[in-house]
């Protein structure tokens, strides 16, 4: 049995809120069930999206860890990464042929695991920094988190 879509919607938007990145480009580089997969309708992109949404991923990761990265709370950080939940949920419906109330289910869910995702991310970050804890292995496990989270909700 497979998990409903509004809840892989919103474990996509909860990885949002951690890496932005990985709304948008979790499904564009997840697996495309076969079946699912009527000849006029979505198909896996093309290597040119498939690899700018692997390098936008990537460059997140690392870039996450510098120094100078502001906090994701700052200007229009939630509103990115709840729009990119909000899209990876609108992704997702389109690779399961979702019934429009579902879809938009799905893009609601994405949103708002965008925002909680966001701000448990930066609490959890901030829990580590007043324990006086090094940032870096925190930043792995949330990236670990977050990845996992993004493959599981898009998986086949």
């Amino acid at each position: 049995m497979t998990a409903p879509l509004v809840v892989r919607a919103l474990a996509l938007g909860l990885a949002a809120g951690s890496r932005a990145s990985l709304g948008v480009a979790a499904p564009l580089l997840g697996p495309v069930p076969a079946h699912r997969l009527p000849t006029h309708r979505l198909r896996r992109p093309a290597g040119v999206p498939r690899l700018v949404a692997g390098l936008a991923v990537a460059g997140e990761l690392v870039g996450d860890k510098l120094p100078a990265t502001p906090s994701r709370l700052e200007r229009s950080g939630p509103d990115i990464r709840a729009g990119s939940g909000a899209v990876g949920g609108l992704l997702l419906a389109l690779r399961h042929h979702a019934e429009p109330r579902s879809t938009a289910a799905a893009v609601v869910a994405g949103a708002a695991g965008g925002a909680v995702g966001t701000g448990v991310g930066a609490a959890w970050r901030s829990a580590v920094a007043r324990r006086g804890w090094p940032d870096l292995p925190a930043a792995l496990a949330e990236d670990a988190v977050a990845l996992g989270l993004a493959a599981w909700a898009t998986r086949a």
